[in-house]
């Protein structure tokens, strides 16, 4: 079992010093954006964007940045499921796109095809990048996970998400509990009792386990690594039949009774919105839901919305590891991709940190969460700045396979939820056709890295 302590995490990557802040002090020039981009005025750059509260909040700050900088960012909303085939088709064509928004799961495949350019590319160009960028400003676990491959950083953290737990206190409290659980096994064993009525419809928790990737990342992989174990071992072979992560699925299956009828078909809008309407007490969702439990027009839950980070498991606080980087794509021209590297830098600045959260985006920056404004006005705060001291970077490990063998888990871990199949047999399923892909694509004769 492997645990990453914030300082620790990536340190050779971390450490990545800036040409640029030297080669300015040396020339005494002040640096603006605005300068930066002169040469770039009327450059059209293009990324896309997902559907959610970050994507909305940069793009409410984007007036400011095209004022300032002359330079024009095309954007096109497409839904999750659909954003990596797009972008893959389009670096695959050499289409038109100058940016890239890499999922964790994605970082590995997007390097290794060479669709994104490593930052230092442009770091060691003063006229270009912001003495002030500061990569150590990010917190390390985010800089690592989602925007580094093979130590390099490729991406700058954008739209970054925890697992916290969202609760309603006021259930909580009705049923004698004067905070959350702590503990996984607290939670079932001490708190799902008293908070499940079947006869009212009510139920202490819900998992959102929709098979596809909410089934693999949010249901399944939820459930190992806080209780030991993992999918794969250091040699890539399957860590499933292991006792923390047999352990972990066998807790995910004793919770069930606990959770609302069909919660194997529920997403992440179902699941959120049966906290939302008092359905449940208890949720383990990303932090970027905040917003949709605090606003009135979808949820009933006022002030009775409490945020806390996700239980710990025998093995610790291991919560799920969300969200996105800003890259620039390899395809672009010269000049489109310093101008996308000029927005990049900006989008995750320290600069515009607090506007962007104020809009509803969360930043990968550790600064803007020490505003005490920031703290009071966002509950979601201390527990997701708590959370992204320690995790895992491969908590969906960020290799090219992952896109086959998320299919493989989802499939399987539905079975084991509906149970169609035991958690000994589907685990065996799982192992089998995950090897096989890892062999085919050449991760036990040498020809790969065992990169994740």
């Amino acid at each position: 079992m492997k645990k990453f302590v914030l300082g620790a995490i990536g340190a050779a990557m971390i450490s990545l010093t800036l040409p640029a802040t030297t080669a300015l002090a040396q020339t005494g020039a002040p640096w603006a954006i605005d300068k930066a981009a002169a040469p770039f005025k009327g450059t059209k750059i293009k990324v896309l964007f997902l559907d959610r509260p970050g994507y909305r909040a940069i793009i409410k700050l984007l007036p400011e940045f095209e004022k300032k900088t002359g330079i024009k960012v095309e954007y096109e909303i497409v839904p999750y499921e659909n954003a990596r085939e797009k972008q893959v088709l389009n670096f695959s064509a050499k289409g038109d796109l100058t940016m890239a928004l890499v999922d964790l799961v994605w970082i590995g495949e997007f390097a290794e095809s060479g669709w994104i350019v490593p930052v230092d590319t442009f770091t060691k160009d003063a006229a270009i990048t912001d003495p002030n960028l500061d990569l150590k400003g990010f917190f390390p676990l985010l800089l690592n996970a989602f925007g580094s491959w093979d130590g390099k950083v490729y991406g700058l953290p954008f739209d970054n998400y925890s697992g916290l737990m969202f609760y309603n206190q006021c259930m909580l409290k009705d049923a004698g509990f004067s905070g959350p659980p702590q503990t996984w096994d607290e939670l079932k064993n001490v708190y799902a009792p008293k908070l499940t009525n079947p006869a009212k419809k009510q139920y202490a928790y819900a998992l959102q386990s929709l098979r596809g990737e909410t089934q693999s990342a949010d249901s399944f992989m939820r459930f190992l690594w806080p209780f030991g174990g993992s999918l794969l071992d250091k040699d890539f072979k399957s860590n499933l039949a292991s006792k923390g992560s047999q352990d972990g699925l066998k807790f995910r299956q004793d919770l069930m009774k606990y959770m609302p009828p069909g919660v194997v078909s529920y997403d992440h809008a179902e699941a959120v919105n049966a906290l939302a309407q008092g359905q449940v007490a208890m949720l383990t969702e990303w932090s970027a839901f905040y917003g949709t439990l605090t606003d009135p027009k979808t949820s009933k839950l006022g002030d009775c919305l409490a945020v806390a980070p996700e239980p710990k498991g025998p093995a610790g606080r291991l919560p799920a590891l969300g969200g996105f980087s800003l890259a620039v794509a390899s395809q672009a021209t010269p000049a489109q991709q310093k101008a996308s590297w000029i927005f990049t830098q900006w989008a995750t600045s320290d600069a515009i940190a607090k506007q962007y959260v104020e809009a509803g985006g969360v930043s990968g920056r550790m600064a803007v969460y020490k505003d005490p404004a920031i703290q009071a006005k966002f509950k979601y705060v201390k527990p997701m700045v708590e959370s992204w001291q320690q995790g895992v970077p491969e908590f969906r490990p960020r290799f090219p396979a992952w896109s086959s063998i998320t299919e493989i888990v989802a499939e399987f871990g539905s079975k084991i939820m509906l149970g169609e199949t035991s958690i000994e047999q589907g685990t065996k399923e799982i192992s089998t056709r995950m090897e096989s892909v890892l062999d085919k694509e050449g991760y036990y004769n040498g020809k790969k890295k065992k990169l994740q």
